[in-house]
């Protein structure tokens, strides 16, 4: 990690990036947040940055040009060893020097190169970032560990990998927005969806306790998060709350990649059900897609699962219970800045409950749960964020 001065030079589909150059001092220990290299990916005027958001289906007022970087920093494992993950950084093209924070986290992907920093067809998370850059905020998109042009695998819905690879993407941002003469405010809008929104209640909770230096957090404004896993999602992934294919996918992800934590099972024929067993791992190797594995799985949970992983599904204990423990608990704390739930309940891929019992365990009054209504799940995505943004414009000026 310590070698010579390096350039990388890459071309990106995407209106074809120029890779900048960052070289650590050798000798030094490595540090969290540090820049490995950054990768200028779209420089785009107001116009354009306008029709980029209207062909992705985002509608929006833009007020400026927007710069979009791809950043390798050094970041932590799940185990805190020393690791590396991407992130996606835009800055307005605006006259301030000082920029308002947003934070978006990005619901669950299973392929590496749908990561809003590697991402090269305009997919939905990447177009979010930039929407919120288009109207003056800096905007950061986190890949999490494992997705991206980050190493290893992902660690699907482990709030504490949630949390350190967004706290240390906010580091990389902040020194990546000073080699531009901007200065980044440290009190965070936080928001995300799905998978995001569960990310981003675990990264306000670390916010505003003071776990992240030099960072705070403003709002926060979550979408559709599977907050309550033991009591929400599992039990409605093996019900039929939750349709099949979504419950298979859930937790198919959910249980490999935190049998890499938690040593879940010594053999994953202990887990999954044959013929699933023997292809299951290599399903979520981050290059087959969601249709791809989905297909490839079992119609249903109890198909998927073996009698003793679905009772502890139910139950969860041991090592099973250690593994929920790294996953809920998101919504443990009372924050001290507004919150806003946004939810449906017409979703079937997140049940509507898991944003009832978050309100509820963070007891105050700073929070608000918003009822989307009859919305499927990627719907709760394009109406919340559009107030959400409005939200933030209101309260909180980009700078």
């Amino acid at each position: 990690m310590h070698g010579p001065r390096r350039c990388l030079v890459a071309v990106v589909a995407l209106l074809g990036a120029v890779a900048g150059c960052e070289s650590p001092e050798r000798g030094l220990p490595p540090s969290r947040g540090e820049i490995v290299s950054s990768t200028a990916l779209v420089s785009l005027p107001a116009e354009q940055t306008a029709a980029l958001l209207a062909d992705g289906g985002i509608a929006t007022p833009v007020r400026n040009g927007v710069d979009a970087f791809r950043v390798d920093y050094r970041t932590i494992t799940p185990q805190g060893e020393p690791t590396t993950a991407t992130g996606l950084v835009v800055l307005p093209r605006s006259e301030s020097r000082r920029l308002r924070v947003v934070a978006y986290e990005h619901g669950t992907m299973v392929l590496k190169r749908d990561a809003p920093s590697v991402d090269t067809r305009n997919l939905p998370d990447r177009l979010r970032a930039v929407m919120f850059a288009a109207v003056g905020y800096a905007a950061v998109a986190p890949d999490y560990l494992g997705l991206g042009n980050g190493p290893g695998l992902h660690p699907y819905t482990h709030a504490p990998s949630e949390v350190s690879a967004s706290a240390d993407l906010l580091r990389a941002a902040a020194s990546l927005a000073a080699q531009h003469r901007r200065e980044l405010d440290p009190n965070v809008l936080v928001t995300g969806f799905s998978q995001g929104g569960h990310a981003a209640m675990a990264l306000g909770k670390a916010l505003q306790a003071g776990a992240v230096p030099d960072f705070g957090v403003a709002a926060l404004a979550p979408v559709s998060g599977p907050y309550d896993l033991k009591f929400v999602q599992a039990p409605a992934a093996l019900d039929g709350r939750v349709t099949p294919g979504a419950a298979v996918l859930f937790l198919a992800y959910w249980i490999t990649s935190m049998d890499r934590i938690h040593d879940l099972y010594r053999n994953p024929a202990e887990a999954f059900q044959q013929p699933y067993a023997d292809k299951v791992e290599q399903l979520f190797d981050g290059t087959h897609n969601e249709i791809t594995i989905v297909t490839s799985l079992a119609l249903t949970p109890p198909q998927l699962l073996t009698p003793r992983f679905l009772s502890l599904a139910a139950d969860p204990t041991g090592a099973g219970a250690r593994a929920l423990a790294d996953s809920d608990g998101t919504c443990d704390w009372t924050p001290r800045v507004p919150v806003r739930l946004y939810a449906a309940t017409g979703d079937r891929a997140v049940p509507y409950t898991n944003a009832e019992h978050c309100l509820q365990a963070l007891r105050s009054g700073n929070a608000t749960l918003h009822n989307l209504g009859d919305l499927d799940h990627s719907g709760t995505a394009r109406v919340a964020l559009a107030e959400i943004l409005a939200w933030f414009q209101q309260q909180f000026t980009p700078s």
